[in-house]
């Protein structure tokens, strides 16, 4: 490949969970907000429930998720009353028959919750909500001091799918970014998953790590498919220091370039599809077997799914949620999110107020981040006539490409091989707020 044409595309960009991004959104968005939303959902809707358990037992360097690191569990149990507190203030503005489809607990970690914190968690939703019988709840995992007791405890909640993180298994890259994890360790984390009848596994890696090398990146995937995993989540590591402050102790020397970066990213592509998995967007990867390889695919803040409710609510500090109206984010410190849940039932600090005009690009950008390509007679079918702007947008750039990255199509638009390695880069292009912003990763 023309290594200027990876720099020319490698630039900062948004992973787009959702679109606008959460840069912008805007504090005039809150509480009342919120609650008008929710009271507007139809009755009978599908829900999907995120929860954010913001603590850790030590920090991982690498990592830019709202976390916390603690020694005490007192933090913890104050946390988890504001976190009941805001699940049946919001229980109470929902309409009748409303029906969870999906769980996702994500953190920091939410196994640091010892094993009769994660049975009252559980018994509160299962109090609070009407939780299908075939809902999928997710979990994710640290095997780091995970214990046979909070397994069986997730399995006894109801945990239909663990995802387990890894990173990379090589010793200087984990000594580099502060996170010492065996390849025992992992395996041990999975065989008690499973052993616990949680039938499905993903592992999540990382590329463009520091120290990490080619080799380094092919031999943790090579230990990792021996662990048959149903779901590899492989991203591309996000080094943005200027707000994620524990990144500033990583050795910003000892962090691939975007060549070595591309190179690791293709590299990983190729041994994952190899080994007979499906590759679903840019960085997800699945078994023939698993629902993610069978469905039409979405994509949100946990990354790319099948969740097809009609809204998601975010529980806990930070945490996002996502109506038809827009978005809604809590409070991101532990202690200011359950101040406001005491003091008004809700945490909603910032959000986005979604305008026709959003909601179509939304799809686009959506259909190009799974698909690679979207389809102009749906867009047509679904927003009318004004559709027809962002179709000319379509056509205009694949006029103006002398790259070879996309390309019209009798049914509308799409990116080509070459093209879908810098899908984000090309998603800017329909992103009328998008002005550059180096608080993104590189695209690559």
């Amino acid at each position: 490949m023309d290594l200027g044409l990876i720099r020319a595309y490698a630039k900062p960009a948004p992973r787009y969970t959702s679109y606008p991004t959460a840069p912008n959104f805007s504090n005039s968005i809150g509480p009342d907000h919120y609650a008008g939303w929710l009271a507007a959902l139809p009755a009978g809707a599908h829900l999907s429930l995120y929860l954010h358990i913001p603590f850790c037992r030590e920090l991982c360097w690498y990592c830019a998720c709202n976390t916390k690191a603690i020694r005490r569990y007192e933090p913890v149990e104050r946390y988890l009353a504001a976190l009941e507190a805001e699940i049946a203030s919001i229980s109470k503005l929902l309409p009748p028959r409303t029906n969870v489809t999906q769980i996702h607990w994500g953190g920091g970690s939410p196994t640091i919750l010892v094993p009769a914190q994660i049975e009252r968690l559980s018994a509160k939703l299962h109090q609070t909500f009407r939780i299908d019988a075939a809902a999928e709840f997710a979990v994710e995992a640290d095997p780091r001091g995970l214990t046979e007791e909070t397994v069986r405890a997730f399995a006894s909640a109801g945990v239909t799918r663990v995802s387990i993180g890894v990173q990379d298994f090589d010793p200087a890259v984990q000594s580099a970014i502060n996170r010492m994890q065996s390849e025992e360790t992992t395996r041990t984390a999975v065989e008690r998953f499973r052993g616990h009848g949680v039938k499905s596994v993903n592992i999540d890696l990382v590329y463009g790590l520091p120290r990490q090398s080619l080799e380094s990146l092919r031999r943790t995937i090579d230990k990792v498919l021996l662990l048959g995993p149903d779901r590899i989540a492989i991203f591309g590591y996000a080094h943005v220091p200027g707000w994620a402050h524990h990144q500033k102790m990583i050795n910003a020397a000892e962090i691939p370039g975007p060549i070595d970066r591309f190179a690791q990213s293709q590299e990983a592509v190729r041994t994952v599809t190899g080994a007979g998995y499906t590759q679903i967007g840019m960085d997800h990867f699945a078994l023939p077997h698993d629902s993610l390889s069978a469905a039409t695919v979405r994509r949100n803040f946990q990354g790319y799914t099948i969740d097809d409710s009609d809204a998601l609510l975010g529980l806990g500090a930070s945490a996002i949620g996502h109506l038809s109206q827009g978005y809604v984010q809590n409070a991101a410190a532990a202690g200011d999110y359950a101040r406001r849940i005491k003091e008004n039932a809700l945490a909603t600090v910032r959000g986005f107020a979604l305008s026709p005009e959003d909601r179509m690009r939304a799809r686009v950008i959506e259909r190009l981040m799974c698909d690679f390509s979207f389809s102009s007679i749906a867009l047509q079918r679904e927003f009318g006539d004004a559709s027809a702007r962002l179709a000319k947008k379509a056509a205009e750039l694949a006029g103006a490409d002398r790259d070879g990255l996309v390309e019209m199509t009798a049914d509308g638009f799409r990116c080509t091989e070459l093209g879908r390695v810098f899908v984000r880069t090309l998603c800017t292009q329909f992103d009328s707020y998008w002005r550059g912003d180096d608080r993104h990763s590189l695209a690559i």
